[in-house]
């Protein structure tokens, strides 16, 4: 008989009571957590939430800028960027047949098969990407490549702001800029900055139950809160005549190389800014050119306007009645105190000659005599002030400055009187300008046409034209006027030869204005601004084009003009055309109407172009025109191409020649992205001709300037006298 010794049944005892103490412990761990629903004080429903239940952003859409006649100038698009794994870790979706990979992808990206094989041959990569190549490829070619099946090919979304027009009034438009670590894009300049409240939309939000490896469960309920996107905003600028303005600024930058241009088209009727440019500028994609200033010359920046101002002077005069332009003067030099003295701009003026003839002439004496003796410098005070020449014109562009009006001393203001010494903005002259071409009443400049709800296609802002003053009367403002236009038709006008359209009566005025360095006026050859104020038709001005050109490489200060000249009668030109504004001499040869060839076959629709003297570019090839531009019944200028769009598949035509204006065309039917380089006409493309187009491709093209010769000579037209300060 076997005996049990204790210590086994000792030890049997503590492990059954242990286990015991164990399992009283879980049941009541078990029971507290089915009570209170926590663990370690932590809720337990929240942590299987968290782990089951997936949160996602719904991304918001920027809102759209857009010109007057609803073409984009800025909006967010979808690119993508493609990127292959090659670890082999991530089997079966990593790149296994590199050499098949790389012969189809040489299909849509810009680089041959060997490149192509090099970056997917690289050692110890998880991933790799393709460069610039391989960046903002379009929605459609994702699409294409998806459908080949690559293992290990993938795409990274991004969501961007595009700006089809390349450089395009760069320093009103502005840019927006994602700030480390944060998601939504912030407006950084220009009406990106100033309307960034109402353009950015408001992320919403999607969750749902998923399984451990973050699956949709099956009938699982999805909570989603839809996003907000920002507002669309319709500008009151012309995509035309803005593309007329930067072709006519590249141009002159090209061939004089100026320090600065600043130039504003402007509806004198509404206010509106039809056109805003200056040099230097910079790409609204790449921030090419932005470090050379960061400021809207047009709006932030004052300046000595020169004799432009006589314009305003002359209107005080005459809605005074303080004024004969018959009457006779003194012409050479003036002294508003007996120790200052100034000089008409020749030194020694032209004798006895009347006050029309001085103004013609831009004579400073003429000015500085009706400052101080006819009209007196309290009354032209309060001209400064009707003339909104003191404050911003409120215009909704950011950093807006005011004048600065220096009109302490007698020589100070005799000298506003002329545009020296008091600094005003360029807009601030376009806005006091509107009074002149209309009926006396001046006009605040508009930028914003309207806002619109893209959600339900609402408008919800919409801006009408706002009188800020009637300086003058309206008979006052055509007396101005007249006088102006003898500027341009008087042998005796400043402007003669130089400023003159054939077949359209221009009202107009030049200037030159002093440059200072420290404090005091330098006197270099070129050292000047040059500018001038016109506006057309003069009888009842449609159109206001200002430009101010800042010492452009010319011969000597007596060519300064050539390059204002040169942008004024370009854009001015180009302008009047485009809105169909007919010269008073008829010049059928210049603009032709386009007829509606839409639905027409393509061999009936070319032959009705053909026959008006057209040249007629068929997109497609297609039997079918499904769209043209310009459109029907829209002015066609000189030169200038028609672009048909036909039902079928559309390649690339040889654009080597043409103009920017006729490369947006094709751009605009296709619906490429287009980026622009350069100046001029094209020389470049990085599509080849024939090449089938798709949906969201991206066109690049380079512009170079063809030489021109000089064709305008002329004397020295005006250089403002200095006079001592003070006294």
């Amino acid at each position: 008989m076997i005996r049990k010794q204790p210590n086994m049944n000792v030890g049997a005892a503590i492990l059954f009571i242990l286990f015991c103490l164990l399992f009283f412990v879980l049941l009541f761990r078990f029971v507290s957590i089915q009570v209170t629903g926590e663990a370690a004080g932590q809720p337990l429903a929240a942590k299987a939430q968290q782990i089951y239940n997936k949160n996602g952003v719904l991304e918001a859409k920027r809102g759209t800028i857009y010109d007057r006649n609803g073409e984009v100038i800025a909006e967010d698009t979808s690119s993508y960027t493609l990127i292959a794994i090659l670890d082999e870790k991530m089997k079966p979706n990593y790149v296994s047949d590199k050499e098949k990979t790389a012969r189809e992808l040489a299909k849509y990206l810009d680089l041959s098969e060997s490149e192509i094989l090099r970056v997917l041959s690289k050692k110890e990569k998880f991933q790799v990407e393709f460069g610039l190549a391989g960046k903002d490829i379009s929605l459609q070619t994702k699409q294409e490549i998806e459908e080949l099946k690559l293992p290990g090919i993938t795409f990274i979304r991004e969501s961007k702001r595009f700006y089809p027009n390349g450089v395009f009034s760069s320093h009103l438009i502005g840019f927006v800029e994602t700030k480390e670590g944060e998601s939504t894009p912030v407006g950084q300049l220009g009406l990106e900055k100033s309307l960034n409240d109402i353009l950015t939309g408001e992320n919403g939000s999607v969750q749902y139950a998923s399984d451990l490896w973050g699956y949709i469960l099956p009938n699982s309920e999805q909570k989603i809160t839809p996003a907000k996107d920002g507002k669309d905003v319709y500008l009151t600028l012309d995509k035309k005549i803005q593309t007329f303005l930067e072709d006519a600024l590249n141009q002159a930058d090209e061939q004089y190389k100026p320090t600065k241009m600043v130039a504003i088209v402007a509806d004198p009727k509404t206010g509106d800014i039809l056109a805003m440019g200056q040099r230097p500028t910079f790409h609204p994609k790449t921030r090419e050119g932005i470090e050379k200033t960061w400021l809207n010359e047009a709006v932030e920046v004052s300046y000595e306007p020169g004799s432009t101002m006589k314009i305003f002077t002359l209107a005080a005069a005459l809605e005074e009645q303080v004024l004969n332009l018959n009457d006779y003067y003194e012409s050479g030099s003036y002294k508003p105190t007996k120790d200052d003295l100034i000089r008409d701009h020749n030194k020694v003026g032209w004798g006895s000659i009347t006050y029309l003839e001085g103004f013609q002439r831009s004579s400073n004496v003429a000015i500085a005599k009706i400052v101080q003796e006819k009209l007196g410098f309290d009354k032209y005070r309060q001209y400064l002030t009707k003339f909104g020449f003191e404050d911003p014109t409120g215009i909704e562009l950011p950093n807006e400055t005011g004048g600065k009006i220096v009109y302490n001393y007698p020589s100070e203001k005799v000298t506003t009187g002329y545009g020296q010494g008091t600094a005003i903005t360029p807009l601030q002259q376009i806005q006091a300008a509107t009074a002149i071409a209309g009926d006396g009443s001046m006009l605040k400049p508009q930028i914003i046409n309207k806002v619109v709800d893209p959600t339900t296609s609402k408008t919800i802002q919409k801006t009408e034209p706002e009188v800020v003053g009637k300086p003058i009367s309206e008979g006052t403002a055509k007396k101005v006027r007249e006088v102006m236009e003898t500027v341009i038709t008087s042998p005796k006008g400043t402007g003669y030869e130089r400023y003159n359209i054939d077949g359209y009566e221009i009202a107009g005025k030049t200037g030159t204005a002093n440059l200072t360095h420290q404090g005091a006026y330098i006197h270099g050859d070129n050292d000047y601004v040059f500018s001038f104020m016109g506006m057309a038709p003069a009888d009842d001005p449609e159109l206001i084009v200002y430009v101010m050109v800042q010492q452009p490489k010319v011969a000597n200060s007596s060519e300064g003009y050539k390059p204002v000249s040169l942008i004024f009668k370009q854009v001015m030109k180009n302008s009047l055309q485009y809105l169909s504004i007919q010269p008073s001499e008829q010049q059928s040869s210049k603009t032709i109407e386009i007829p509606d060839v839409i639905g027409k076959s393509v061999e009936n629709g070319v032959s009705a172009l053909q026959d008006l003297g057209v040249n007629a570019i068929v997109l497609g090839n297609g039997t079918e025109i499904v769209n043209q531009l310009p459109a029907k019944e829209q002015p066609l200028l000189e030169g200038e191409k028609v672009v048909i769009q036909t039902d079928g598949e559309i390649t690339l035509p040889d654009l080597h020649g043409w103009s920017l204006r006729d490369v947006m065309k094709v751009a605009n039917l296709a619906k490429l992205q287009l980026n622009i380089t350069g100046n001029g006409y094209v020389s470049q493309q990085n599509v080849a001709a024939g090449t089938r187009l798709k949906e969201g491709d991206y066109l690049v093209v380079h512009l170079q300037s063809p030489d021109t010769k000089e064709q305008m000579n002329g004397e020295d037209e005006e250089k403002e006298a200095e006079i001592p300060k003070g006294g």
